[in-house]
């Protein structure tokens, strides 16, 4: 019984490669949205993190392929490996300064993008239930966010509905599809959020 099951196993080796090829091509995107969302270096072990692995040889070799591909494109952002074992996505440095009086206002500070991530990994969820989990202090993230243009508040009975924008998604390199997307944020922030879940 078990030899034609072996047989079935190997019989078609083209499925296997595609499926290979399937996970790959899904790991080196959730690096690639990782390292983009991050704004910052990421070590090794986030990024073993981020792929669900605990091979640090794969999640640098993934890291290699990803830097050869915005290598070959040629285009003004690059992925760099730095010491540590860190890599970072960033703008190349001869056009960081024709792109820099673009930015004019600095990244969201801490608060407002934890509070960003608890409303894109809920929603939609109510304002109240925001305030409530984040604090007092969520009114003024929450003003900033839509200012930002980043979340939309829309009436649900006597709270408002919070939930993130299609600039949220075009921002961070997020499907716009709200299933698809909270998919994507759990599994890149999978460990933050269960820390954050136990703190509730």
């Amino acid at each position: 019984m078990e030899k034609p099951k072996e047989q079935l196993a190997n019989s078609n080796p083209e499925a296997e490669q595609t499926q290979d090829n399937e996970r790959k091509a899904h790991c080196l995107s959730l690096m690639e949205a990782a390292l983009f969302v991050a704004g910052r270096p990421l070590d090794i072990n986030e990024l073993c993190q981020v792929i669900g692995s605990r091979s640090k040889k794969k999640a640098q070799r993934y890291a290699g392929m990803l830097m050869q591909e915005y290598s070959a494109r040629n285009s003004a952002v690059e992925i760099l490996a730095l010491k540590d074992e860190r890599f970072v996505l960033q703008v190349k440095a001869e056009y960081t300064h024709l792109v820099q009086k673009l930015v004019n206002r600095p990244l969201l500070s801490s608060g407002p993008l934890k509070t960003l991530s608890y409303i894109a990994i809920r929603q939609p969820i109510s304002q109240k239930r925001v305030i409530d989990v984040r604090g007092q202090h969520a009114y003024g993230h929450i003003k900033e966010l839509k200012e930002r243009r980043l979340i939309t508040a829309e009436k649900s009975g006597r709270s408002m509905a919070l939930k993130t924008t299609d600039d949220f998604a075009d921002y961070f390199s997020l499907p716009h599809d709200i299933t698809e997307m909270k998919k994507n944020l759990k599994k890149i922030f999978g460990e933050a959020l269960k820390d954050e879940k136990e703190q509730e």
